[in-house]
């Protein structure tokens, strides 16, 4: 069984088959859509993310995903950016960086290192390796330094190698309000991925990101059922763990039994998607404490109010994406944003024409605050999501592995949090389930992996 139908969900299914082989059963429960925390929102009949827009060019599973299921890149129109500090434009994409000195410089190589040493998963995944702990899989990858990442903010760490705190408040603090809603407090860990993102090339997928989930819930032939999972209850049935996964839907109430269950949606309190209950279990399953970030993305359809920029004349506004710093600021980011479906003639709005923006917020906008925004528009629609662990909300990170073959496999977001790292997650559970069940020890939690491997090559 698996519980979640968002990219965790589908692609550890399709990775259980690409395993266990054909003849593997896989229930996915769903309660809501398919696609998880990617999805789209309909505007004057074309399709907008409305979740996770883009992906970095070193995402490798996705490409994958995206190679094996036959979708195509969309094609990219490119717009300029600038990063607004509540006065006028603290960073335009055009400037050259120079007047933070050499701060630039240093976050990308920080940056460069960290991604170096994370990419390291992808050899170890090749050979089988997998890791019952985030801590374990953060270890074998750059040792305590990467374990300590997850304990230090993004400033201390950046502060320490010769990052200047201007550039710190004005840009790096720009990007994490941008990609978690968070400030340089945050841990360096998850800071550094999503820096990471902001550098490399990003992509998406032609017809919609979501795409990828249903496609891959397709291929394994997965059985899905659209249900709300209310409690997993361990049995035993000689000597091997047997789940039972109640759960319930318009019909009423009904239960399965499975050999191998994996969690795909977050578990933590402010959650009442995950109220499910553990039981049979000794010692109890503790519930995974922490909050989550909530973030309103709000598609708007209408006329920018550029002067509230500093260009009272709209033809001369030249931004078609805009950060925002940490001044008290009621939006993190405003996008000028194209549709899931790109026709080869397609052209993006100029800035003295109705366009489709979208507003991502830490709360639903007010009306006061969308004409500060907007001279006038035709229609709000608003998707509210629970998008990113609240780093800092709790002190350990917890583990792949609840039990004997029971996994949570959001546990990685608790170190970093975004499509491509739920994929990785989603290969490790794969993988540690497919070790537990042969028993074949050699491949889980090794030390010294990066060895192990060359020699193996």
């Amino acid at each position: 069984a698996v519980i979640g139908a968002g990219i965790g969900g589908s692609a550890v299914a399709h990775f259980l088959q690409q395993h266990f082989g054909p003849r593997v059963q896989i229930d996915v429960y769903e309660k809501g859509t398919v696609g998880g925390r990617l999805a789209t929102i309909s505007v004057n009949k074309q399709h907008y993310e409305s979740g996770a827009a883009s992906f970095h060019s070193l995402s490798l599973h996705m490409q994958d995903f995206v190679k094996l299921l036959g979708l195509r890149h969309r094609r990219e129109v490119v717009g300029r950016s600038a990063i607004f500090g509540g006065e006028h434009f603290v960073l335009e994409e055009t400037d050259c960086w120079w007047h933070y000195g050499i701060s630039f410089l240093r976050l990308q190589m920080w940056v460069e290192e960290v991604m170096e040493k994370f990419m390291r998963i992808y050899k170890y995944q090749a050979h089988g390796y997998a890791f019952s702990g985030v801590e374990e899989l953060l270890y074998s990858l750059g040792e305590s330094a990467f374990v300590n990442m997850t304990q230090r903010s993004v400033a201390e760490s950046l502060l320490q190698v010769g990052v200047t705190q201007r550039f710190i408040d004005d840009v790096v603090s720009a990007v994490l309000r941008a990609s978690y809603g968070q400030s340089a407090a945050m841990p360096a860990f998850a800071g550094a991925m999503s820096l990471a993102g902001a550098q490399g090339s990003l992509w998406s997928v032609e017809g919609g990101n979501k795409l990828v989930c249903s496609g891959l819930l397709k291929l394994t032939k997965a059985n899905v059922i659209h249900a709300t999972v209310t409690s997993v209850t361990l049995h035993s049935t000689e000597g091997k763990a047997l789940y039972q996964v109640g759960y319930e839907n318009e019909v009423g109430n009904g239960s399965d039994f499975y050999d191998i269950v994996v969690i795909a949606t977050p578990l933590h309190r402010d959650n009442s998607s995950s109220n499910f209950t553990f039981e049979g279990f000794t010692p109890p399953i503790d519930d995974v404490q922490g909050s989550f970030q909530p973030t309103v993305v709000s598609l708007v359809h209408g006329y920018l109010n550029s002067s509230y920029f500093g260009f009272p004349d709209p033809k001369l506004f030249p931004f078609a994406n805009i950060l925002t710093t940490d001044f008290p600021n009621f939006f993190c980011t405003l996008d000028n944003i194209c549709p899931v479906n790109i026709s080869a003639n397609f052209r993006r709005k100029q800035p003295q024409e109705a366009a489709v923006w979208r507003v991502q917020s830490p709360k639903p906008l007010l009306r006061t605050q969308l004409k500060t925004l907007f001279r006038s528009y035709y229609s709000v629609q608003t998707a509210e999501w629970q998008a990113h662990p609240l780093y800092g909300s709790r002190t350990t990170i917890p583990r792949f592995a609840l039990h004997d073959q029971l996994f949570y496999l959001n546990a990685l977001e608790w170190a970093a949090s975004s499509v491509e790292v739920m994929a990785v997650a989603a290969k490790n559970v794969a993988l540690l389930a497919y070790n537990r069940w042969y028993q074949d020890l050699d491949k889980i939690d090794q030390k010294d992996l990066m060895h192990k491997v060359k020699t193996e090559l």
